[in-house]
C-alpha cells in the first residue's frame, strides 16, 4: 500500500495518491465501514469521524475510480458489484493488519505493558478484584484495562486480549486454560424462614427469579423446566448481580453461584451445589498471543490464585 503524500505535479499543483489513481488505507477503511454499517452515519460512528468527512471521502474515492461504489436509497447505502469487491478487499486488508499486530505484540520480553481483559461483573466482584490487586503488586509494569460484560468479546478482532469467562464450551478458535469449576445452589432470603435441604418441589410454591434473555443461561432454563419451576418464575433478571440483589430484596428464590451468594449474610443456601448447574471458569486468549510474556504472567498468576480457592468456588454441601 503506497503512502498517501501530497506533492506537486508538472504545473505546480498539489496532488495526492487518489489523484494519481491510488487508494490509501483510509479509503479502503471508509468503503468497508459504509458497506458494513449500511449508512454514512453508521460509518462515521464506526470510524470516529464526522458524517461530512465520510461523505467527502466517498465522493473523492468514486471520482478517483470513475465508478459508483454504493447505491443510495432511503434505507441506506448498498454496495454495487464494484463496491462489494473493494469492501471484500478492505476486509482482507483489515484482517491481515490485525494478524500482523498480534504477531508483533508477542515480541515483548518483559512482563510490562497493557493487557485488555474482559470478564463478568459477578466474577470481578466475587473473585477477581482482589486477585487483580495482588497481580498489580507482583507485576507493577503491567496495566490491566478491564472491560465488564456478560457477552464474550471478539478476541480475534482484538476487542480484548484475554477473557476470564464462565463456560462449559469455550470457543474453538481460542486457546485457554480451565481454572476451576463454579458450583451453584438454590438460595433465598433469611427472612423467608425456609428449611435448607428440602426436596426441590417443596420450594415450588414460592416465587422464583429466573435469568433474563441477555444472560443466555440455557442450562438454568432447562433445569427449572425439568424441576417444575418454570411457572413459579415470576421475575427475570439479566445479570447475576441483579439476581442476587433481587433475592436480597425477597423477590424470590434463585440459583446463584456459591462464591457470590455465600458472601451475603442475608442470603441462605437451601440446597447442595447442583451438579447439572456446575460450569467451568476459563482463561482464554487468541493463539497469536500464546507467547506474550505479560499474557503468560497473568495466566499463571490467575491459575495459581484461583485454584487455591477451588473448594469455595465449587460450593460447599449443606451441613
Amino acid at each position: 500500500m503506497q503512502k498517501r503524500t501530497a506533492k506537486k505535479d508538472e504545473t505546480g499543483t498539489l496532488t495526492s495518491d487518489k489523484t494519481r489513481g491510488h487508494l490509501a488505507w483510509n479509503d479502503f477503511e471508509t468503503i468497508l465501514a459504509i458497506a458494513t454499517e449500511g449508512s454514512l452515519s453508521g460509518a462515521s460512528r464506526a470510524l470516529g469521524v464526522s458524517h461530512a468527512t465520510i461523505f467527502r471521502r466517498l465522493g473523492e474515492i468514486e471520482k478517483c475510480l470513475g465508478v459508483t461504489l454504493f447505491k443510495r436509497s432511503r434505507t441506506g447505502y448498498r454496495p454495487t458489484p464494484a463496491g462489494e469487491e473493494l469492501a471484500e478487499t478492505a476486509k482482507l486488508m483489515d484482517e491481515a493488519a490485525l494478524d500482523a499486530q498480534r504477531r508483533v505484540a508477542g515480541r515483548d520480553l518483559e512482563p510490562s505493558g497493557e493487557i485488555w481483559a474482559t470478564t463478568t461483573d459477578s466474577l470481578l466482584m466475587g473473585l477477581l478484584a482482589p486477585l487483580f490487586t495482588q497481580f498489580r503488586h507482583e507485576y507493577p509494569g503491567i496495566l490491566l484495562d478491564i472491560a465488564i460484560s456478560n457477552q464474550l468479546f471478539n478476541l480475534t478482532r482484538r476487542e480484548a486480549d484475554v477473557a476470564i469467562r464462565p463456560s462449559n464450551q469455550p470457543p474453538e478458535n481460542l486457546i485457554g486454560r480451565p481454572l476451576t469449576k463454579i458450583g451453584q445452589a438454590i438460595y433465598g432470603h433469611r427472612s423467608l424462614g425456609l428449611i435448607p435441604g428440602e426436596p426441590i418441589h417443596a420450594y415450588a410454591s414460592h416465587p422464583w427469579i429466573g435469568a433474563g434473555p441477555r444472560l443466555q443461561d440455557a442450562e438454568l432454563e432447562h433445569w427449572m423446566e425439568n424441576n417444575g419451576l418454570k411457572s413459579a418464575c415470576v421475575h427475570r433478571v439479566d445479570t447475576l448481580l441483579g439476581i442476587l440483589s433481587a433475592a436480597r430484596a425477597c423477590m424470590g428464590l434463585a440459583v446463584l453461584p456459591c462464591y457470590l451468594a455465600d458472601q451475603d449474610p442475608d442470603i441462605v443456601q437451601l440446597s447442595d451445589p447442583i451438579p447439572e448447574m456446575e460450569y467451568g471458569l476459563w482463561f482464554l486468549t487468541h493463539p497469536d498471543l500464546r507467547g506474550v510474556v505479560k499474557i503468560h504472567a497473568l495466566m499463571e498468576f490467575l491459575t495459581d490464585a484461583v485454584r487455591a480457592q477451588t473448594q469455595r468456588l465449587a460450593g460447599l454441601p449443606l451441613k
